[in-house]
């Protein structure tokens, strides 16, 4: 940062004498020919003024350079008072692209792609896709950390050179868990690196925000036209902590892949390829799990009442059925997952219907407006005259036993369910929408339906 800085200065010197002396010269060269030649007096009060207009232009093209100059270069004073110096076992990536400064335009925001790998070498498929898709190396840098010390798939890493950076978790020992915990040492370790990765991006290369994602995703070919048009409703919406590329209930027969375009407002988070800030990483790092981060993050106390945007259609689709978890919810739903797979231009589109007001103003009497089924009626195919329908349930039980007669997930987190806002889940049943609703005088979650 030094090094840069003093580039800068120097720069700055330079460009300045270069045009003094080229000030110089156009006030002291002689007038032209054709001026000579013309009426005298008249031809000198002509060339003079022209010269100091075009000196005036000169100066004002100077004046915005220093202000350039001081702007910068007082941002990357900060920046190097800021950054502590990395951990020798693990270098800055090299090639990284800087961080965005905060009041920078996010449509040219910096948005790095945190890869989260272990011992997968089919890693390869998710920075593929990753790379065939990115529109720009220097607005989306991919960085891969690695866990594990997995020989295969650190080469397997190595092999795409610069195109990514390759950080590698120092501390591989076995973390001391209680007895009843021992079949979950793989939960603390994944754990573990998550906050060193996370840190590594907010903390050491000073990012702005970050999509995190795992080795064994693949994404669509518009998830970082997603995630670069989300990125400003983050910003302005602070009742939103993230964007997520995931529907847990987006298996193919319950989505509308003609409505690629919609998003929803969800208050369960759901990861698979999430964006977050940096200030919600300085809220969360202090008091970080040592386990199961992704349903701490599902508490009341972490989540706040907040939050994520996620579409109707997922931006990726997992093909790891192999890990930690043993597989557990792949074969039943996650391997039937649609992924979306057309380009819709979200960076184009008005998403301001998202932000909490607006979309509680629309989202909700649109739910509530729609005639209530049965479910026996739903089942049936019935009543298909009706459009869209509403099925409403009363408690924890008959939201399970709805969710489990209709191919939903149906597990609850801290009484959330899967892709729920304010207790409404959205999906398609043969053909037709559904909300899965609580009563319209809903007052909250319970968190004693987990």
């Amino acid at each position: 940062m030094l090094k840069k800085s003093s580039l800068v200065l120097w720069g700055a010197a330079l460009f300045i004498a270069w045009h003094g002396l080229l000030l110089l010269f156009l006030w002291s060269r002689p007038p032209s020919p054709a001026a000579a030649a013309a009426d005298g007096g008249a031809a000198l009060t002509a060339e003079v003024i022209r010269l100091a207009q075009d000196a005036e232009t000169e100066l004002e093209r100077q004046k915005e350079l220093l202000r350039q100059i001081h702007r910068y270069s007082r941002l990357w004073g900060g920046a190097r008072r800021r950054v502590q110096t990395p951990p020798k076992s693990s270098p800055i990536p090299p090639k990284l692209s800087p961080p965005t400064p905060p009041l920078a335009d996010a449509a040219d925001a910096v948005l790095p792609v945190l890869v989260l790998a272990c011992d997968r070498s089919t890693v390869r498929r998710c920075l593929d896709k990753l790379l065939r898709y990115r529109p720009s190396a220097r607005r989306f840098p991919v960085i891969v950390s690695q866990d594990c010390g997995h020989a295969e798939t650190a080469a397997v890493i190595a092999s795409y050179g610069d195109a990514v950076a390759h950080i590698r978790q120092p501390d591989l020992s076995d973390i001391p868990v209680p007895a009843e915990h021992r079949k979950f040492q793989g939960y603390y370790k994944i754990a573990r690196h998550y906050r060193w990765a996370l840190g590594q991006v907010f903390r050491t290369f000073r990012y702005r925000a970050a999509i995190v994602v795992e080795d064994d995703l693949e994404i669509a070919p518009d998830f970082f036209e997603y995630f670069q048009a989300a990125f400003p409703l983050l910003l302005a919406d602070r009742s939103l902590w993230c964007v997520s590329a995931w529907n847990d209930n987006g298996k193919e027969q319950m989505v509308d892949a003609a409505r690629a375009d919609l998003l929803y407002r969800t208050d369960f988070f759901p990861g698979l390829g999430w964006l977050l800030l940096a200030e919600l990483w300085d809220e969360l790092e202090p008091k970080w799990p040592p386990a199961f981060w992704d349903d701490w993050m599902r508490q009341p106390e972490q989540r706040r009442d907040r939050s994520c945007v996620r579409p109707e259609v997922s931006r990726t689709m997992t093909f790891g059925r192999k890990g930690v978890s043993h597989g557990q919810f792949f074969d039943q739903y996650l391997k039937f997952i649609k992924l979306n797979d057309r380009f819709v231009p979200f960076t184009r589109l008005d998403l301001s219907y998202l932000k909490k007001e607006e979309y509680e103003r629309t989202f909700l009497p649109k739910v509530y407006a729609a005639p209530e089924v049965k479910v026996e009626e739903l089942q049936g195919n019935r009543r298909r005259e009706l459009g869209t329908v509403r099925l409403q349930y009363s408690g924890r039980d008959s939201f399970k036993a709805f969710a489990k007669a209709l191919g939903l997930m149906d597990d609850l987190k801290s009484g959330v369910p899967r892709a729920g806002y304010r207790g409404i889940v959205s999906f398609v049943y043969r053909g037709r929408r559904v909300y899965l609703a609580p009563p319209s005088d809903w007052t909250g979650y319970d968190p004693s339906w987990s």
